[in-house]
């Protein structure tokens, strides 16, 4: 551990010159007296490090002196393929450390010219990834599921379903792989079966044609709008192909993969057993596949609607990209006072209630005629209150 904090204040000091005893405690989350102590064991052991007394002063390393003593380790290595999240996720993931160190090594081997530019975008480009207003799921069981999938460990998981039951079920599952999206963890894991001799069947396997009892967990996202981005976000656990009894798309029925919302396991059990991965199982075709999916099967329905011109405006903030995109590509001309009639798709009568509300008087809706009854009664009720 001290031997790797002192080639960390080596490092530190190679790759940003001049650093102050209490900078280097920050960097390093220890004590100044503990910087002290490394510095002298540095000075002791041959590198020529100096400090310079007074208000500007600190350490510093002789000019011209470099080490290579920046091999990265197995785990800075793997670390290096995450980089591109932020840093308060690859924490959540057991991570930070290890990252910021491979960071810290790759930027002492740049030569000064690209270390200078390499730091520059540092400075300039931050990434920000949850949506506005929206607190960052931080799952409690993260970093034992990310554990478990870094060492193909197979997981027991008692795990809460979606939908108005929310009823808790238990899963054995082997974790193939962790998606963060707008701020939400996802798992993409597939039913575990203990290994059995050849000629035998699986004392839990349904018979022919009846039911699964162990239906796929929901891992779609939350319909609890205070988890997601944007209302249109807020999808119903009834959509996924599960619940209405559809086929996995083919990719995903080929590994027998399912998605899982980290947030909702409630309890985890790691086994000592091992799991092999799927040989070709690709993670990001995977969730494109499935996201793709979702989307596809999340609109059950139609509905014929006007919008002022304030708002068509306002169809991107209400409606999300997809159903503004459809409402706009099914447009028609405005009428003689600027009103357009267009069709958009719908989620269910009570979602689609949900979000046209917020349109006001600048929405009505012509078609189903059941949607316009509930709009009008949701309208009358809204004015007995405040009358």
């Amino acid at each position: 551990m001290r031997a790797s904090r002192l080639l960390s204040v080596l490092l530190l000091l190679q790759g940003r010159g001049r650093m102050t005893a209490r900078e280097l405690a920050s960097e390093l989350d220890v004590s100044v007296r503990t910087v002290y102590r490394d510095v002298e064991s540095l000075s002791a052991a041959g590198v020529p490090v100096y400090a310079d007394r007074g208000p500007a002063g600190g350490y510093q390393l002789l000019d011209g002196y470099r080490t290579r003593l920046t091999g990265l380790t197995g785990d800075e290595a793997e670390s290096l393929f995450v980089a591109g999240i932020p840093e308060p996720a690859a924490a959540e993931l057991g991570l930070g450390s290890v990252l910021a160190a491979a960071q810290l090594k790759i930027m002492a081997a740049l030569p000064p010219e690209l270390r200078t530019r390499a730091g520059r975008i540092r400075e300039r480009v931050h990434l920000d990834a949850p949506g506005w207003f929206h607190e960052v799921e931080r799952p409690r069981h993260l970093t034992g599921v990310a554990d478990a999938v870094w060492n193909q460990r197979v997981i027991e998981i008692r795990y809460v379903r979606a939908g108005s039951a929310r009823r808790e079920v238990t899963r054995t599952l082997e974790p193939h792989g962790l998606v963060l999206k707008t701020g939400v963890w996802y798992l993409a894991a597939r039913p575990h079966t203990a290994p059995l001799e050849e000629g035998t069947s699986h004392p839990n396997a349904p018979a022919q044609g009846a039911p699964d009892p162990n239906p796929p967990a929901q891992g779609a996202p939350d319909p609890n709008p205070s988890a997601q981005g944007t209302p249109h976000a807020n999808l119903l656990a009834q959509g996924t192909p599960h619940a209405t009894g559809q086929p996995d798309p083919p990719a995903r029925a080929a590994a027998g993969m399912r998605t899982y919302r980290i947030s909702r396991i409630v309890a985890l059990t790691t086994r000592d057993e091992h799991f092999a991965r799927v040989d070709d199982f690709d993670l990001a075709a995977y969730w494109q596949d499935w996201s793709d999916q979702y989307r596809e099967r999340l609109y059950r329905g139609e509905a014929v609607v006007r919008f002022s011109e304030r708002g068509l405006f306002l169809l991107g903030y209400y409606l999300g990209p997809v159903a503004a995109r459809a409402a706009r590509a099914n447009a028609g001309p405005p009428d003689a006072e600027g009103w357009v009639r267009t069709v958009i798709p719908i989620e269910s009568l009570t979602h689609a209630r949900h979000e046209l509300l917020q349109f006001g008087v600048d929405a009505e809706v012509l078609e189903p005629v059941e949607l316009r009854t509930l709009l009008a009664e949701t309208a009358q009720a809204v004015a007995r209150l405040y009358a």
